[in-house]
């Protein structure tokens, strides 16, 4: 099942799920967070209580999407409670990286730059065997719920920023219960959006480079995640592909499990407040930016992968340089 939201004529959110190869209205259904939390005080499957609700009439969600009409697939009514974080170095790429990748680490420590070492402690002890955490993975702090950008909307990078690049992720979607437990909605399609001109000047640059927006969805997963997530991500300029790749996700091509991550972000209490939204992306291995690509404002981002409904399409906007001056009070 697929969930996901838009915005009727009247202006009124609508909750949609893709269910046996349809799309349609879920019945007194407000939000997906409202369902969520729902789901979590009756101790309910999101699916089985979206099944119990019921559906109501087929919508075109293509035609919503054309229209502007789709929302991210949830939200919570006050943004400053939804976060947005990430991690990253945990993702092995194609063979061909990883080959490389393998040689680069056979070199002494003495050779290694902080995120190669990083990348070993991942693949060392990022999958433990004996059911406990593992070692901790880099983590970055994207933002709160004003620095979401809708699927279709322009994802609008900083007049001072370098570089406004893609990173095709899976996101993990949570919602925290009423006692502090973190409770997974799903999986979705998301655009870890960042400068990476800035990230290069000195690793230490890596918060600067990733406060910006980002897109998830438009559909979120209900339900696991599969282990060999195959995906492409490409750039249109002017309606013509000027970029493409396959991107891979899902633990097989991971050098982390989803728990050992989801561990490492809830460890800390200011994660588990009550009815907060988490949005936490699981990194990429696949970036334009690493084959020479600069984009242009105008450039339409479009991530997709099997399996997680229609692709995330965003174009790229440049913000207007703010006036910023502190006053004393």
């Amino acid at each position: 099942m697929l969930l996901s939201q838009i915005v009727d004529e009247t202006g009124r959110i609508r909750v949609l799920a893709r269910h046996e190869e349809r799309v349609r209205a879920v019945e007194g259904a407000a939000s997906v967070y409202a369902l969520a939390l729902e789901a979590a005080r009756t101790n309910k499957g999101l699916g089985d209580l979206v099944l119990q609700r019921g559906f109501g009439a087929d919508v075109d969600l293509e035609l919503a999407y054309r229209q502007g009409r789709v929302r991210p697939p949830i939200h919570h009514p006050d943004p400053a409670h939804l976060h947005l974080t990430g991690t990253g170095l945990t993702h092995l790429g194609s063979a061909a990286a990883r080959d490389a990748m393998h040689k680069k680490l056979d070199a002494g420590d003495e050779a290694l730059t902080d995120s190669m070492k990083m990348f070993r402690m991942g693949i060392e002890g990022g999958k433990p065997v004996n059911g406990g955490p593992g070692v901790q993975p880099e983590w970055f702090y994207k933002g709160n719920g004003t620095m979401v950008a809708a699927p279709g909307a322009a994802l609008l990078s900083p007049a001072f920023a370098e570089d406004a690049g893609e990173e095709p992720e899976i996101a993990g979607i949570y919602v925290i219960g009423d006692d502090g437990t973190p409770f997974r909605v799903g999986f979705a399609l998301a655009n870890e959006f960042s400068d990476h001109v800035t990230e290069r000047v000195n690793y230490l640059y890596l918060a600067h480079s990733k406060l910006r927006n980002a897109a998830f969805g438009p559909e979120i997963l209900v339900g696991p995640l599969p282990a060999d997530v195959r995906g492409r991500s490409r750039i249109r300029r002017k309606g013509l592909t000027i970029w493409e790749k396959p991107f891979l996700s899902g633990e097989d091509n991971m050098s982390h499990t989803i728990a050992n991550l989801e561990h490492h972000h809830f460890k800390y209490g200011l994660f588990r407040q009550p009815g907060d939204v988490h949005v936490h992306m699981f990194g990429t291995a696949t970036l334009s930016f690493a084959d020479g690509i600069r984009t242009d404002p105008g450039d339409v981002f479009e991530i997709e992968a099997d399996g997680f409904g229609l692709p995330l399409r965003n174009p790229l906007a440049i913000e207007k340089p703010a006036k910023v001056s502190v006053r004393a009070l």
